[in-house]
């Protein structure tokens, strides 16, 4: 990055209208000193906690535990007898100074900490500390907005950093940590990992240093609602300094060459009222929205950088439900991060619990944007949530219920759960095969009433007053048995399958109460199977709370099209049973037992192997962190005249083929390709050196070529490899 903007003030300097740059590389920007009213206001801020909260000393074992030397010297008259000197040892034991258990340097708990910050993000680790040792790691490479980024959009050179360093890191001592050795193309990101390890030690410590305050060196920050990112460097007491960055729309930084007059102005500003006010800076020359802003980066980074962060929240992805009904309920995923608000998506499910998108009722629809912007810009949930002041017009109760699940999901989040295992309110539930929807009510971690209602062969659910006779009887009774006896409650003679649909669907819904975050994101994800010159098996798969609830298969040829009844006719005939046997499975584990079907094995594999795939995807908190999933993956380009293969090998994409399509979708015969097609085809497909681990093009692939036709085909060609990499991107 070029030179960025910074700030240091004195008691006597006066804020100019005029645009100041000073040079902060990171070889000055340490050394700049900070003066007398700034350094005061600093100090009032950052005062240490008073002694009377700090945790009392940690209690060494007394050196008493060993004989004390004055009772057990060994008795110099050669007439002592052996009795006599055991008597001697034992007065000495006897007398000797109680012995102290002592107490624990470090508190168990999960500490997220990042290193020093830089232009690009920053690496961080989700640390989880037992006994003093490194139980779990998630290691975090944010972007600038400072939300861990997938790992395929980083360097190369860290995507199989990743494994090693966590592999390296689980099961160490504070000490042991420091001493890991870094991995040898990610030398920065290791080191980072590693100061952020050191950090959360540092965090967990009993008893902290009070004359340490801050971690020294650069930290960021980002506002919740991306507007600004801020630099504040600190020594281990007071801030040094100040920097200010806008954010674009992308989230990237705009530098100091890029920003118009009116942003350095601005920037300026910000970072003057920042560096001599902290928090409590005022809005200066009517930047009043910016001011908030910056104020709230400034906020992240100085928690960032505390050493006794206090904030209630575990940093994470959370998931939760609002207020259920008969017609559907709504749903948040957020992200959050020193117990605030910094991304969130929002979803308006039917009555089945699927996620209804663009088909939702139009103000849903046009209400899910200016929710989401309410929401960040709070950068929470809203308290004492006002239907005639926070609610988005049109969708009063859907902007209510999405901001209880918000809110529910920051209850997820607590570093010391309220000790509920449910939340209260209305809750749904429904089958895997939305056959029954059960709303369930909850309170004081009891059901207090359950509600069953069933679906038609429409997928729409049945009035109360169409149901049947039986079906009344059997839903008065599923009604009373799911709450008295929940998930146990009898099945009922001759409803066999209903009474199975409902247990389940009362399953679901107690999983959606749970104040529990699930292992797997809920929505919808799509995975291929390994593919082949013949094309490539597909499943698009919706989990909720880790369950299959929704699943299509398909046949995809060169082209990635669908080929439906076109397929082989042992695939066509087999689909529907297929289908059936993975709802029926309704699991990850389950799925993978699923029996082949005859004359389809191959296929059937390939959809298994797919939802495997699925799974990987959806995990909230990845058991391991790679750019890509080892195997075979297909790519096509926008006009579908190109077919790329790309093999991945331990994360990392290692061989790429290339077939080139005629107007059916078929392969061409090598026979049949033009000089520039075999020249392009012989570049992509040459193999690699022994001392290459990754294929050329794996890394931000680019159109090649000495004449504008070869740059065009080529263009082809790196538009396919880019899909195919998506496609096995996790």
């Amino acid at each position: 990055m070029k030179k960025l903007i910074s700030l240091t003030l004195c008691a006597t300097f006066v804020l100019s209208s005029l645009l100041l740059v000073v040079d902060t590389s990171a070889s000055k920007f340490s050394t700049i000193d900070v003066v007398s009213a700034a350094s005061e206001a600093v100090k009032e801020e950052t005062k240490a906690p008073a002694k009377t909260t700090t945790p009392s000393k940690t209690t060494t074992p007394s050196k008493t535990t060993q004989p004390n030397k004055t009772t057990t010297k060994e008795n110099t008259t050669k007439e002592a007898t052996t009795t006599q000197a055991t008597k001697e040892v034992t007065k000495a034991a006897t007398e000797a100074t109680p012995v102290k258990i002592a107490e624990k340097t470090y508190a168990d708990g999960v500490y997220v900490t990042y290193g020093n910050a830089y232009s690009k993000g920053t690496e961080g680790a989700k640390v989880t500390i037992k006994d003093g040792k490194v139980a779990a790691i998630e290691l975090l490479r944010t972007s600038p907005k400072l939300i861990d980024r997938d790992a395929r959009y980083n360097y190369s050179g860290l995507w199989n950093a990743y494994e090693a360093m966590k592999a390296k890191l689980v099961g160490t001592t504070r000490d042991e940590a420091a001493k890991v050795d870094v991995v040898s193309g990610a030398t920065r990101s290791s080191d980072g990992w590693k100061l952020s390890v050191d950090r959360a030690f540092s965090r967990a410590l009993v008893e902290k240093p009070a004359d340490e305050i801050y971690f020294e060196g650069e930290h960021m920050g980002v506002d919740p609602e991306g507007k600004f990112m801020v630099f504040v460097n600190y020594d281990k007491t007071k801030r040094l300094g100040v920097k200010v960055y806008p954010l674009n729309e992308k989230g990237d930084v705009i530098d100091e060459a890029s920003m118009s007059a009116e942003q350095a102005k601005m920037v300026y500003t910000l970072a003057g009222e920042l560096l001599y006010r902290g928090t409590n800076a005022v809005a200066l020359n009517g930047y009043d929205a910016e001011t908030k802003a910056a104020v709230n980066a400034f906020r992240d980074a100085e928690l960032n950088a505390k050493v006794n962060n206090v904030v209630e929240y575990i940093d994470g992805v959370y998931s939760a439900y609002g207020s259920a009904r008969d017609k559907g309920v709504e749903r948040a995923d957020v992200v959050i991060r020193n117990g605030k608000l910094v991304d969130v998506k929002l979803y308006r499910l039917g009555s089945n619990l699927i996620d209804r998108g663009d088909t939702a009722y139009a103000e849903v629809v046009k209400a899910n944007a200016p929710m989401v912007a309410k929401l960040l810009k709070n950068g929470s949930y809203i308290e004492n949530f006002d239907n005639s002041v926070d609610a988005i017009s049109g969708a009063t109760e859907s902007s209510h219920s999405w901001n209880l699940a918000v809110e529910r999901a920051f209850e997820k989040a607590r570093k010391v759960p309220t000790g509920s295992q449910y939340f209260e309110g209305t809750f749904a539930g429904v089958d895997n095969k939305s056959r029954v929807l059960v709303l369930v009510d909850m309170s004081a971690d009891k059901v207090t009433k359950t509600a069953v209602s069933l679906f038609g062969a429409d997928g729409k659910l049945i009035a109360e007053d169409k149901l049947t006779e039986d079906q009344k009887a059997a839903v008065a009774k599923l009604n009373e048995g799911l709450t008295k006896d929940g998930a146990k409650t009898a099945i009922i003679n001759g409803q066999e399958v209903v009474s199975l649909a409902a247990k389940a669907a009362f399953t679901d819904a107690m999983q959606n109460a749970s104040v529990k975050q699930s292992n797997y994101k809920d929505g919808k994800f799509t995975a291929y199977g390994d593919a082949s010159n013949v094309g490539s098996n597909r499943a698009d798969v919706t989990l909720r709370n880790g369950n299959i609830v929704g699943i299509d298969l398909y046949r995809v040829g060169n082209n990635l099209v669908d080929k439906g009844e076109t397929a082989y006719a042992d695939l066509v005939k087999g689909l529907p049973q297929m289908l059936k046997d993975f709802l029926d499975a309704g699991t990850r584990e389950q799925a993978q037992k699923v029996d082949a079907i005859s004359g389809a094995t191959s296929s059937s594999n390939a959809f298994k192997q797919a939802i495997d795939r699925v799974y990987k995807k959806a995990e909230i908190v990845e058991p391991y962190k790679a750019a890509y999933l080892n195997g075979i993956h297909a790519g096509v380009n926008a006009d579908k005249s190109v077919y790329v293969m790309v093999t991945v090998e331990h994360n990392v994409p290692v061989k790429m083929e290339v077939s080139y399509l005629d107007a059916a979708g078929k392969v061409k015969a090598a026979d049949k390709l033009s000089a520039d097609e075999l020249a392009v085809k012989a570049e992509i497909e040459t193999p690699m050196t022994e001392k290459d681990t990754m294929h050329k093009y794996a890394y931000r692939p680019a159109a090649f070529g000495d004449t504008d036709a070869l740059k065009a085909l080529s263009g082809k060609v790196v538009d396919a490899i880019k899909v195919a990499l998506e496609i096995a991107g996790r």
